[in-house]
């Protein structure tokens, strides 16, 4: 679990998971979480890819063990969180990376392959959004004028429990993983994550589709409520090199409810794009 200074006052942590036979120069594979959460976000993957990947799991600034001193005002920004993932990749000795984000993470992925493309091999993109539609803003201010006053009018337990219920996961289906996830995104700072969200209802990815070679591969759900069909569209249109696996239901947390379907997919999709390092 490696941990390093990012500047004084700062540390950044991220898991680093290899079970490739050590005498094999298999690639590396960054998964990046999204908003609020954590690289633990990722756990049910692990196994299906850790024999194929050397596997970098960072935790964004301020969440999960990358915490430390933080101006709320100025140290949430796209380009702060982009230098620090290429932080990692250099604290990690990476040249180059498969990059994997769900949701704000595939948005801080296409800012990183637009910036750094040599250290971007391909780009996968879970359940990522172009932008956070005007819809999506109201249905998570729950009535109370905004998603950040939900936030704080609420607190973070009770807002994401009732938005998760609704849009990430259902919660009949698996009772321990909903309750898991609400317990899992409850465990970060309330600044942290009121600063977070306030970055993400302002992120626009649209400029960036056009400045992305590499091959991307989107694992979108079916009928996606935070993703919906005019932003899958402007993927098709933006970037040069797409391709999309639908996985059945309609809501957002396709990683965490299908991750069987969704790690064969990104393991046929990057061995395609290189082969022979990976199994293929």
């Amino acid at each position: 679990m490696p941990k390093f200074e990012r500047r004084p006052g700062l540390h950044l942590h991220y898991d680093l998971n290899d079970f490739t036979d050590p005498w094999e120069a298999r690639p590396f594979l960054m998964l990046q979480h999204g908003n609020g959460r954590s690289s633990r976000f990722w756990y049910r993957w692990i196994p299906y890819l850790a024999r194929h990947f050397r596997i970098i799991r960072p935790d964004m600034r301020g969440l999960g063990r990358s915490i430390g001193e933080l101006d709320l005002a100025t140290d949430f920004t796209l380009a702060l969180l982009v230098d620090d993932l290429i932080s990692v990749l250099d604290h990690a000795e990476a040249e180059s990376v498969h990059f994997c984000g769900e949701s704000m993470g595939g948005i801080l992925g296409l800012a990183l392959a637009a910036q750094v493309p040599d250290r971007v091999r391909t780009m996968s993109l879970v359940s990522t959004p172009v932008f956070i539609e005007q819809q999506m803003k109201d249905r998570y201010s729950l009535g109370h004028g905004s998603r950040v006053e939900a936030m704080q009018n609420l607190g973070i337990r009770d807002w994401v429990a009732a938005t998760t219920r609704t849009t990430r996961l259902p919660e009949q289906q698996e009772p321990g993983l909903f309750a898991w996830y609400v317990d899992e995104f409850a465990k970060g700072d309330p600044d942290v994550q009121i600063a977070m969200s306030k970055l993400v209802n302002q992120a626009d990815a649209q400029s960036l589709l056009a400045q992305i070679d590499q091959p991307v591969l989107g694992l979108y759900p079916t009928a996606g409520q935070i993703t919906s069909n005019a932003q899958e569209q402007l993927l098709r249109e933006g970037l040069n090199n797409f391709q999309i696996v639908h996985l059945p239901t309609n809501y957002h947390m396709v990683q965490l409810l299908f991750p069987k379907e969704c790690t064969d997919a990104l393991i046929e999709f990057c061995a395609l794009h290189d082969c022979p390092t990976i199994d293929c």
